[in-house]
């Protein structure tokens, strides 16, 4: 599979992290619009309000963000690894240069944000709302995708290798060089004609092929 051009190498360990020896423990709450430069959140809890706040060169392990809200955040050379997102409101957030490792995401507010070169990598997404979102140079790797929205969203240059994606939805979606070849399964609830712009395997073309038709309105009779 062609590799996925701009996407950074991913460190699977903390101590990898090229900004390991800055990390600094973080104590207290969150607090909106403060700026978190090299801080490592372990084993942390946060419920409450952080619209605005920045994070860069951090690292996010064993954190629990439950009904978290989160809108306007911005994420630079973020590492985040066996974390949950529960009901976190990241809608319009942005994420540069970052990495989410073996997390759980579920019922996450992500429309309006922007991803360039972010990887997810061995992550459960399940009900998460990317509507309008733009997406450039991501990779899911080894996901598990779930009613998760990409309705209206831009994708350019991402790729899905070892992913299962199921009643995903493209309603209205742009995509760009969109690779699903190297997805596992690729089952779509709706916005098939969304698939415009991506490349797909011949076997996955067949497998869609009685939900293009139903989507183009043609009728399949045979005799």
């Amino acid at each position: 599979m062609p590799a996925v051009p701009n996407v950074p190498a991913t460190p699977d360990e903390l101590d990898q992290l090229p900004f390991a020896h800055l990390l600094q423990p973080h104590t207290g709450p969150l607090r909106p619009d403060h700026r978190y430069d090299t801080v490592h959140f372990d084993d942390f809890e946060h419920t409450g309000a952080a619209a605005g706040a920045g994070f860069l060169e951090c690292a996010f392990t064993g954190v629990r963000l439950d009904g978290a809200r989160l809108r306007r955040t911005t994420f630079n050379e973020v590492w985040v690894q066996g974390s949950r997102l529960v009901a976190t409101d990241l809608a319009d957030s942005d994420w540069q240069d970052s990495a989410l490792l073996g997390s759980v995401l579920a019922g996450v507010a992500w429309y309006g944000a922007a991803l360039r070169r972010v990887v997810l990598r061995q992550c459960k997404l399940e009900s998460v709302n990317l509507r309008s979102a733009v997406l450039r140079d991501v990779v899911f790797e080894d996901c598990l995708l779930r009613d998760v929205d990409f309705g209206e969203a831009r994708m350019t240059d991402v790729s899905f290798p070892g992913s299962t994606l199921e009643e995903v939805r493209l309603g209205g979606a742009k995509l760009e060089r969109a690779d699903l070849r190297g997805a596992a399964r690729l089952e779509l609830a709706d916005g098939h004609l969304g698939l415009r712009g991506a490349v797909i395997s011949t076997h996955q073309l067949f497998d869609l092929a009685p939900q293009f038709a139903q989507a183009l309105g043609i009728v399949v009779k045979d005799g």
